[in-house]
């Protein structure tokens, strides 16, 4: 396998497009804490967290030592008469500017947060299908690697849906252990049976009994998140060891991103979330070698 590629991601210091999640941090906090970590490499975080011209982007991730992997963008796929490619194509200008080659797409509702989502209908998995695979080759054709990304209050969230992409479109997978285990889905069945369609890794663990009542429709997904859902690697119900086993074997080359999604509730005292990001680090290094 190659040397292990291990970035960060700002949601695991809180920092999230959702209206009123909690305390934003600085970027320039956020990004200190990531080297100090000893992460090299990050993913963007939403929109407004670092400088939207590109190069100043570049730039203030060069003076914090961190190289650029892409980053998270939700956008309404399943709509026959909304086109996501305009959209997608300026996110592409940004990742190509500060030389960043992933894409991670989320098929988003078009409402705010991840608490509540529609079931599609037969036409409009057929449109969203259709606008995965021609995403994906609009990106190709950019020089980035388009994944789709399972997600909690996505329109594709558990093992049913997830599967559905997978047989009726082409496009690579980000696996994301958290999300997959809320939707109830074992990461690890993906991991072991899909793993030839993985191009990214978002690695979280989690809380099984938070997840299950988040599954039942008995708590929602951001009072979970706030109660603690995702735990450091290796503290938490999902089989992280034996996932990254099965990506080992597959011969996986592509990023682990430590991305444990939390809400801080005000500023931190102390470390805050970087404790939590250097014991996730630590667990990954070790089972990588």
């Amino acid at each position: 396998m190659a040397t292990p590629r291990i970035a960060g991601a700002p949601i695991s210091w809180g920092v999230c497009e959702v209206p009123g999640w909690g305390h934003q941090l600085a970027p320039e906090t956020v990004l200190a804490q990531m080297r100090a970590a000893g992460l090299t490499a990050t993913e963007f975080g939403p929109d407004g967290f670092l400088p939207d011209p590109p190069a100043a982007k570049a730039a203030l991730l060069a003076e914090h030592g961190l190289a650029a992997v892409g980053g998270f963008v939700p956008v309404v796929l399943h709509e026959a008469g909304a086109d996501p490619l305009p959209h997608v194509d300026r996110a592409i200008d940004g990742f190509r500017a500060a030389g960043a080659d992933l894409l991670v797409l989320a098929a988003a509702t078009g409402r705010s947060g991840y608490d509540v989502r529609p079931e599609l209908d037969a036409a409009q998995w057929a449109v969203l299908l259709a606008n995965l695979d021609r995403l994906a080759a609009h990106a190709a054709a950019r020089g980035v690697t388009a994944t789709l990304h399972p997600h909690v209050g996505t329109v594709v969230e558990t093992g049913a849906e997830v599967e559905r992409v997978l047989e009726g479109s082409g496009i690579a997978l980000c696996l994301d252990t958290g999300h997959l285990l809320v939707g109830g889905t074992d990461p690890r069945s993906v991991s072991r049976t899909a793993a030839g369609r993985i191009a990214h890794t978002h690695l979280k663990d989690v809380d099984g009994g938070l997840a299950e009542r988040v599954s039942a429709g008995a708590l929602p997904y951001s009072a979970a998140v706030a109660r603690g859902l995702f735990r450091p690697l290796g503290r938490g119900d999902a089989d992280i060891a034996g996932i990254l086993g099965d990506l080992a074997a597959a011969g996986y080359g592509g990023w682990y991103v430590l991305e444990q999604d939390v809400m801080l509730p005000a500023a931190p005292e102390g470390e805050g979330p970087l404790a939590d990001v250097r014991a996730s680090a630590a667990f990954l290094r070790e089972h990588l070698g």
